[in-house]
């Protein structure tokens, strides 16, 4: 029994952490050739959330791009922007307990009430956007999208797990080969 409920607690974990990802680039593009980048603030200074998560995802961005070998510059091959979304997603639980078998007594007929239950959640969107510097034309574009909290507990670990998984595909495979 213990086993069962530390199998059913991973689940929920992974379930609620996930972030699906997506991403698109320009393929005519070497991405090889990008080694600096800054971040491009017009694009920033739209995004409507709080100058905190702003700030942790730059710090996420950073820690990531650092990871990947690029560095910060002031004539920075690649500009980077990002931009979020939000939605409230509505669940609807029925359960019933309509069924053969045996039930109360000796009838071989049970049933239950009907149960309604309503829960929602609110689902977030962080596109990562990298431009080039010359050119200032979008050339890769990654997208995560999962579930979010309103608490700020582990607020700093969510966005930097956001952003971590979003840059996995920075730079795109083919580029990778090149």
């Amino acid at each position: 029994m213990k086993y069962l409920v530390s199998l059913f607690s991973l689940i929920l974990f992974v379930s609620c952490s996930s972030v699906r990802v997506y991403s698109d680039f320009d393929s005519s593009v070497d991405f090889s050739q990008y080694k600096t980048y800054a971040f491009f603030k017009p694009q920033i200074d739209k995004v409507e959330i709080s100058d905190l998560d702003k700030r942790r995802i730059l710090k996420a961005i950073d820690l990531g791009l650092s990871a990947k070998g690029l560095s910060k510059s002031e004539t920075p091959d690649i500009l980077i922007g990002f931009a979020t979304q939000a939605k409230e997603k509505i669940y609807v639980n029925n359960i019933s307990y309509w069924g053969w078998g045996w039930g109360w007594g000796f009838n071989p007929w049970f049933w239950g009430p009907s149960n309604h239950t309503l829960s929602t959640q609110t689902e977030g969107t962080l596109y990562i956007n990298i431009i080039d510097g010359v050119s200032k034309q979008l050339v890769w574009q990654g997208k995560g999208r999962g579930g979010l909290q309103q608490n700020t507990k582990n607020r700093d670990e969510r966005i930097a797990f956001f952003v971590q998984e979003i840059l996995r595909d920075y730079p795109p495979r083919s580029a990778r080969s090149l």
